[in-house]
């Protein structure tokens, strides 16, 4: 909604009707009108009465207004404005007047209605009324869980503590079976304006009953006033498929309890992955290292290898492959975010046996006969560079 509109909306407003009083009220008689209807409308006081809620809401927006003496001073000259121009037609036309002119923002061209009403409408300070739902704080906690469980994905069960409304006062703050009063320091605003220096204010929320707008001569005493307390729930959270080590899952509205009807916050999961026994991760690959003996190697082979949570594959070595080479498995790694899988990459690693019977021995020491006449280091004393 444009500045203009909300301005022409108040225009139209009789604030002394809505507090119940003359518009030659004093300023006892209307804050004694405003504390007999905020007591009686507060939402505190009637949880669930949606009527009673936006009379509250009316009662403050007209309060502010008429309880304060330069405000309301602005508004009945602008009322009375109003009340001349209304019969020709309030949005301009014969006899009338265009009250969006009148009211027009100070930055287009200063002075007039425009400097009267601005601070009114437009600028100063703002109105705070009733308190606007909140959204519930935001929660971080950790989950372990294993290898497989992170490639293949799970649901978990957490146990949460956070901060929620206090179970015996509701969040009202007050102890249970007592009845609340206007804030004496705020008489019921909600803030309170402080000096920021020089000519200028600022509001902020009133310390003694923490934008409440209603105290209790009683606090809670198992919150002790805060209206706040530490609730303990489960939830089931689910953990997506191919998930890394240190990522953040976030699950929405899971987290602290909103205020005021506001939405929860959300729930942040920190997934620690505990190492598996023979496989790791790089990337969206699984890395595996795979042992093969020296004749393997040289003469080539078709091994076995297994895969995580599938059938094992057949890998083919080719004769004479070096200790050290990575072969690619392809489709065999972690589920990716796009829901294709990354590859598995197979290390062989060369084993030389610690122990030899007579038989193995001496088909090493044939080999060696045979290799004899190609020195293995004979290029590390090549003259040159």
């Amino acid at each position: 909604m444009s500045d203009e509109g909300v301005r022409a909306d108040w225009a139209q407003k009789d604030f002394y009707q809505v507090l119940g009083v003359k518009k030659d009220a004093t300023a006892d008689e209307i804050k004694k009108a405003y504390r007999k209807l905020a007591r009686a409308n507060h939402p505190d006081s009637n949880p669930g009465d949606t009527a009673k809620h936006e009379k509250f809401k009316a009662v403050a927006e007209a309060y502010d207004v008429v309880g304060d003496t330069e405000k309301r001073k602005k508004y009945d000259e602008l009322r009375e404005l109003y009340g001349s121009g209304a019969r020709g037609g309030f949005g301009g036309g014969a006899g009338g007047f265009n009250l969006d002119d009148l009211l027009r923002d100070r930055a287009g061209g200063g002075g007039g209605f425009g400097d009267m009403f601005g601070d009114l409408f437009g600028g100063g300070r703002r109105t705070q009324q009733a308190r606007r739902p909140t959204k519930g704080a935001d929660v971080e906690t950790t989950a372990t869980i294993s290898f497989t469980d992170a490639m293949d994905g799970v649901t978990i069960s957490l146990r949460l503590t956070s901060d929620a409304p206090c179970p015996d006062c509701q969040g009202t703050g007050g102890k249970p079976g007592t009845k609340p009063h206007i804030c004496p320091q705020c008489e019921g605003a909600g803030y309170v304006t402080v000096s920021a220096g020089g000519a200028f204010s600022m509001n902020e929320t009133c310390p003694h009953c923490g934008g409440r707008q209603l105290v209790y001569d009683e606090p809670c005493p198992t919150c002790q006033g805060s209206g706040r307390g530490m609730s303990a729930r489960s939830i089931q959270a689910r953990i997506p498929a191919g998930v890394k080590d240190g990522q953040r899952i976030r699950l929405r509205g899971k987290g602290g309890a909103g205020e005021n009807g506001g939405p929860a916050g959300d729930l942040f999961v920190v997934v620690k992955v505990r190492p598996h026994r023979i496989f790791a991760r790089k990337a969206d690959n699984l890395t595996l290292t795979v042992p093969v003996s020296f004749d393997e190697a040289a003469l080539g082979a078709e091994i076995k290898i297994p895969t995580l949570g599938g059938a094992p594959v057949t890998l083919k070595i080719p004769a004479g492959t070096p200790n050290g080479r990575t072969f690619r498995v392809r489709g065999k790694g972690a589920r990716k975010s796009d829901g294709t899988y990354g590859d598995l990459l197979a290390t062989v690693e060369v084993q030389v046996p610690a122990v030899l019977d007579e038989a193995a021995r001496a088909a090493v020491e044939a080999y060696r006969e045979a290799t004899a006449s190609k020195p293995l280091r004979a290029n590390l004393f090549e003259a040159g560079s």
